[in-house]
């Protein structure tokens, strides 16, 4: 699965899928499952690899033409049929990438948010002023 691998870190981790193909009492052709797992994705707060438990379900009915798949019912996404035969990792691989967070993060991990050193920065911090002169002439002028 390229497409879904690129959403991750590494492709370490482990998704299991449960999928059954029946027709329901409207003689619609239907394809219904589940997946659950966790894969790692990068935490968007640290940059640090994050796991991610994905549950995802399946509900899918046959079409095959747009028309059909507008007249579903609500319940069931289509899933247009353009030829006889369809390859079922795609589809899996599509509703695995819509399941994944739009940004994985950490519960509880510590965002960085100075990326100096911190005694550089006192450092600057204890630098005398270069214009202190220019107030001390200020001065001057202002009492003559």
């Amino acid at each position: 699965m390229p497409r879904l691998a690129s959403f991750l870190v590494d492709d370490s981790g482990s998704i299991d899928v449960e999928v059954a193909f029946a027709k329901d009492e409207q003689n619609l052709r239907v394809l219904s499952g589940k997946m659950h797992g966790t894969v790692s994705m990068t935490c968007q707060r640290c940059l640090e690899p994050v796991s991610v438990e994905i549950n995802a379900t399946l509900n899918l009915a046959v079409a095959l033409t747009e028309q059909q798949a507008e007249n579903l019912p609500r319940y069931y996404d289509p899933l247009i049929m353009e030829a006889d035969e369809i390859e079922l990792l795609p589809v899996i691989e599509d509703e695995l990438m819509l399941s994944l967070p739009l940004v994985p993060y950490h519960d509880d991990c510590s965002i960085q948010t100075s990326f100096g050193d911190v005694e550089t920065a006192r450092t600057q911090e204890e630098k005398p002023n270069p214009f202190s002169v220019l107030a001390q002439l200020k001065e001057k002028a202002d009492k003559s």
